[in-house]
C-alpha cells in the first residue's frame, strides 16, 4: 500500500475558523486517498489545535512533519499549499529527495493505479 503525505495550509492569521477549514480540506484529501486504495498521512489531523502546547515550538511541528514526509511514498500538495511556507518547504523536500509530488486528484488516482 502506498502512503501519501497530505501537504497543505494549516495556519491562518484570520482566526480559528479558517484553521478548521484548512484541516477540513486536508481531511477530505486524506479520505480520498484512503477510499482509493492508499494510506494517507495527514499532519493536519495528527496535531490539530496543538498550537501553544508547552515545550513545543513551531519548529517542533515542522521538523516532525518533514520527518514523517521522508518516510512516505508520495506527497499530495492540496489546494492552497502555495500560500503556506510550511507546505512549500514540504514540497521542496519531497522534490529534493525524489518523492513524487501530485497536485490533483487525477494524478493521485494514476499513482494509485485506479485509472
Amino acid at each position: 500500500m502506498k502512503v501519501i503525505y497530505i501537504a497543505g495550509k494549516y495556519r491562518d492569521g484570520r482566526g480559528e475558523w479558517w484553521i478548521r477549514e484548512n484541516i477540513r480540506r486536508a481531511e477530505a484529501a486524506a479520505e480520498f486517498v484512503w477510499q482509493n486504495g492508499g494510506a494517507a498521512l495527514c499532519p493536519h489531523k495528527n496535531t490539530s489545535f496543538f498550537g501553544g502546547l508547552p515545550g513545543c515550538t513551531d519548529e517542533t511541528w515542522l521538523a516532525g512533519d518533514v520527518e514523517m514526509l521522508r518516510r512516505c511514498d508520495a506527497v499530495w500538495a492540496i489546494d492552497g499549499w502555495g500560500e503556506s511556507s510550511g507546505a512549500m518547504g514540504e514540497v521542496d523536500c519531497a522534490k529534493k529527495w525524489g518523492i513524487p509530488v501530485f497536485f490533483c486528484e487525477r494524478d493521485v488516482l494514476e499513482y494509485l493505479s485506479i485509472l
